[in-house]
């Protein structure tokens, strides 16, 4: 599975829809997603792929990790991953 299809299952689970109803441009508030959601989804995110997100959940809007929508959410964690590899 990749990165994107594994970030869409976990988006998806935690707002308690099927893949196919996660679009990349969906926000994670179109989705459903409150900010608990949110938490429970970047703590599945960093388990699935062994990383660290750097997101404040405080003050999400002053996070280094953009969560605007499906799509920002998967290319933050290719670069992290990424990174990672280095």
């Amino acid at each position: 599975m990749n990165i994107q299809d594994k970030v869409i299952e976990i988006i998806a689970e935690q707002a308690v829809l099927e893949t196919s109803d996660v679009a990349l441009d969906n926000t994670l508030e179109d989705l459903g997603i409150d900010s608990l959601g949110l938490v429970e989804s970047i703590f599945a995110i960093e388990e699935a792929f062994d990383i660290s997100i750097p997101f404040n959940a405080n003050d999400p809007s002053e996070s280094d990790f953009d969560i605007s929508n499906v799509q920002s959410i998967v290319a933050g964690i290719q670069k992290l991953i990424a990174e990672q590899k280095t």
